[in-house]
């Protein structure tokens, strides 16, 4: 039997960095299909893993950059997808959710082996979180509505290629089925 985990990729953001002013109005598109996906799956009991960079801050912990994100400028884009008392936290470094991370260990440890990706950047973060699942032989599914682009074009062709060499499902987050 297959067992899902809602991956939210970066969404604890400042929103202090390059390219930001073009990221924040995909966010704010994406951002009620990634509310959805996360309390649908909070009411499946599907595991909700919030993975995040630690914007270089390597004595932070999720709760110091949670009250960072919300002390910002875009706290609106953050309070919503705010982790709960049971998800799971993972901090990055890089764009692959898995590079040096204990993802694989803990998605083993929680029999996962299918993967639904949301959050930003699809043509960074997701698509090589998408690959790095793929190469894990795990099955990922991207709803195409809950990822955040800097540039739609190359999110385009990064969702393209997500379909067609990793196998990934592509599809609404309304049709994402846990």
């Amino acid at each position: 039997m297959s067992r899902s985990a809602l991956i939210v990729i970066d969404m604890l953001n400042t929103y202090s960095h390059p390219d930001a002013d073009i990221l924040i109005p995909s966010v704010r598109d994406a951002l009620p299909h990634i509310v959805g996906l996360i309390e649908r799956a909070r009411d499946d009991a599907v595991p909700v893993i919030y993975v995040n960079d630690n914007f270089g801050e390597w004595r932070s912990h999720h709760g110091e950059i949670i009250d960072t994100t919300l002390s910002g400028p875009y706290s609106d884009l953050v309070e919503p997808v705010l982790p709960d008392d049971d998800s799971l936290f993972v901090v990055k470094a890089r764009h692959s959710i898995f590079y040096e991370t204990p993802l694989s260990y803990l998605l083993s440890q929680l029999d996962v082996d299918r993967v639904v990706l949301c959050g930003q950047v699809t043509e960074q973060c997701v698509l090589y979180s998408a690959l790095d699942a793929h190469i894990r032989h795990l099955n990922v599914t991207v709803p195409e509505d809950a990822v955040a682009h800097i540039h739609r074009d190359l999110a385009q062709a990064s969702l393209q290629m997500m379909e067609r060499n990793m196998a990934a499902s592509i599809r609404k987050a309304a049709s994402v089925e846990f």
